[in-house]
Order: C-alpha cells, then structure tokens, then sequence
C-alpha cells in the first residue's frame, strides 16, 4: 500500500469519527434541559463542521495524488472557543445539581470519552507521520484537546459534587 492509500485510510477513519461526534452532539441538543449547554453544543457542532470540511479537503488532495496544503481553504484555522463564559458555566452546573439534570451529566460524560479518543488518536497517528501530515494530525490533536478539556471539566466538578453530597439522614 502507498503512503498515500494509508494517509487516505487514516483521514477517512478521521472524517467518520468526527462525523459520529458530530451527530451525538446534534442528537444531544434534543435531550439538553438548559440554554447555555444548548448554545455550547451549537459552537461545538459548527467546530466538528469545521473539522470535517478540514479533513474533507485534505482526502480529496490525497484522492487526486496530491500532498497535503493546511494553508488552502477557510478550514486551515480555527480561532478558540469559549463554549460558556464563567457566569454562564456557574449558572449552568448549579442549574444541573438543583434539576438533577443526570442526562447532561451522561452527556458531558460520553462527550469527554468521544473527544479524548479522538485527541489519543490524531496524537499517536501524528508520531507516525512526517510533514505536512504531521502538521495536520498535530492541528487535529489539539483542537480535540481543547474540547476534551472542556468536557473533563465539566465532568470533573460533576463527579465531586455528586460523590460529596450529604448522604441523608
């Protein structure tokens, strides 16, 4: 197999699996209870779009033999994004603890473990790779981490909060 069959096998497994994050985020918003989580998943989902139309743009360069460009198309960059402003987050994960809001804490979860496998993945691919792929990979990784974070920290303050509550009594 060419290097770039496998570069086309590792994109392609790549653009799947931001497509299913992409669509667990978009079944997620049907089960949100709160606004701020809602309009936090509709940021997150334009990024997974943005992430998608990267890869798409990438497979089919390699597709027509050609190497990679990351400086070609609007998707080259992706500025940072605050999902939730400090107000916002605070409001938001009381609003969870006082409505026993469980469904976000499973979504918040299973979002974490999504990004996380897919931040390991773009990061253990990019030590196998050289250049411009590389490079790619490199961007993937950390605009995954930076979702990865977000998560982990929501589902962090989740579990200490739950497992400190006071048992009744």
């Amino acid at each position: 197999m060419s290097p770039n069959e496998n570069l086309i096998k590792i994109f392609e497994y790549a653009l799947q699996q931001e497509e299913t994050g992409k669509a667990f985020f978009q079944n997620s918003l049907q089960r949100m209870g709160v606004g701020a989580a809602i309009s936090a998943f509709k940021r997150l989902i334009q990024e997974e779009e943005h992430h998608i139309l990267f890869i798409q743009e990438i497979l089919k360069g390699l597709k027509m033999g050609n190497p990679i460009e990351l400086s070609t198309g609007k998707s080259g960059t992706l500025e940072p994004t605050h999902y939730f402003d400090e107000r916002a987050k605070s409001e938001f994960l009381q609003q969870c603890l006082e409505g026993s809001m469980v469904p976000e804490v499973t979504i918040f979860n299973t979002a974490w473990l999504i990004e996380k496998d897919l931040s390991e993945f773009y990061e253990k691919a990019s030590k196998r790779a050289e250049g411009k792929p590389k490079e790619a990979l490199q961007m993937l990784s950390a605009w995954e981490k930076k979702h990865e974070r977000f998560f982990r920290e929501f589902r962090d303050k989740f579990s200490e909060t739950y497992s400190n509550m006071p048992w009744g009594g």
